[in-house]
């Protein structure tokens, strides 16, 4: 061409052009993680260059969230003993005088050929005061005192449970004034690890089963369904029926419908008192049944609250809760765990552009993608 056009490279009359360097390979670069804050944002999403890098960050998150929920668990139990220690300190000087006092009066009574009515008053009165606070008058000297450790950690989770079976109540007024801080501090704490435990077996007890039947061949809502009904009956066996059999074997004089009675009466934070495990004074290994029975209504109120999650994760499949215009069951996302609690950006920050990122086809789906697709649909 003509005028300083184009003019092919190679060609009569073409310059020499700068030869450039050829690209080099860029080495991989590691992941990096999950955002800070000292970025000034809060990216929603891990920004990794792989699928290996993305899987390495989800582990690392879903690994310190399970060393979370285990210092959970960790605490309410250094929870229980402590205030198991300190109501054993406060409450069984006071139980121990209140025996001696009883035995005492008992004395007093057997040794008189013919007692006074004040007096049989007097002594009838003091009987049953002590006998509401769990102090009985027969056999005070070889009766098991209510104050020990695994008794009062046996109180204390009745506390914080708020089961409260009433078996045994603090006799001192620094016991009772205890009992209110410690309740008012351990109800709360108690629901937050049990619900964070509820939310750790969500998605392997019902996202993921309801899912597998779905794959099976069952339409949604009545996979949704079987399962719910699969997960009661496995409740009712495990945590009522088993159970019940164990404690009418253990306690003697209990029958088999007093044991689902007492297991009915506890799941559900009733707590009458009518029925309470570890009473008997010729009770062998008793600190091992208190504890295992500390144990089963720590499990048994987990799996109370698991039914209750996935009855609402029905009701929002068969479109219940939108017709009584109740909230919905939000999933738990895996995602969710990469996210922050609050967002620091301000208002009109856009977001930090994200890298490469593999076709969605290839990335792995979690296993509650089926109950997103019924409640879209």
């Amino acid at each position: 061409m003509r005028g300083g056009g184009w003019k092919c490279p190679g060609g009569p009359g073409a310059e020499a052009s700068p030869q450039r360097p050829a690209p080099t390979a860029q080495p991989p670069q590691p992941c990096a993680g999950p955002p800070s804050a000292a970025a000034g944002h809060f990216p929603p999403l891990f920004h990794c260059s792989s699928t290996a890098c993305v899987l390495r960050c989800t582990m690392h998150s879903v690994g310190r969230s399970w060393v979370l929920l285990s210092g959970f668990l960790l605490f309410y139990i250094i929870y229980l003993l402590f205030g198991a220690l300190v109501l054993s300190s406060i409450e069984r000087p006071e139980e121990e005088r209140v025996r001696a006092e009883l035995q005492q009066l008992r004395e007093q009574f057997m040794n008189h050929s013919c007692a006074t009515e004040q007096a049989l008053e007097s002594f009838l009165t003091r009987v049953l005061q002590a006998h509401r606070s769990g102090v009985s008058v027969l056999q005070t000297v070889h009766q098991p005192s209510n104050w020990d450790l695994t008794s009062a950690m046996f109180y204390a989770n009745t506390l914080v449970t708020t089961v409260g079976y009433g078996q045994s109540t603090p006799l001192t007024d620094l016991g009772k004034a205890f009992s209110i801080v410690y309740a008012l501090l351990g109800v709360p704490f108690t629901m937050l690890v049990l619900t964070a435990c509820v939310q750790k077996l969500f998605v392997p007890l019902v996202l993921a089963p309801v899912e597998l039947l779905h794959r099976w061949g069952l339409e949604p809502r009545m996979a949704c369904a079987l399962h719910l009904l699969l997960l009661l009956l496995l409740l009712v066996l495990c945590f009522f029926m088993g159970p019940a059999a164990l404690f009418s074997g253990l306690e003697g004089s209990w029958s088999f419908l007093d044991g689902v009675y007492f297991c009915f009466i506890s799941l559900f934070t009733i707590g009458l008192g009518d029925y309470v495990p570890a009473l008997q004074a010729s009770q062998s290994n008793k600190p091992l049944y208190q504890v295992s029975v500390i144990v089963y209504l720590f499990l048994g109120l987990m799996m109370m609250f698991l039914l209750l999650r996935a009855l609402h994760k029905m009701a929002d499949v068969h479109g219940l809760t939108a017709l009584l215009q109740l909230p919905r069951c939000e999933e738990s996302c895996p995602d969710d765990e990469h996210r922050p609690i609050v967002d620091k950006r301000s208002p009109g920050t856009p977001e930090t552009p994200q890298g490469p990122r593999e076709p969605e086809d290839k990335q792995p789906q979690p296993p509650h993608a089926f109950y997103n697709t019924i409640l879209q649909g």
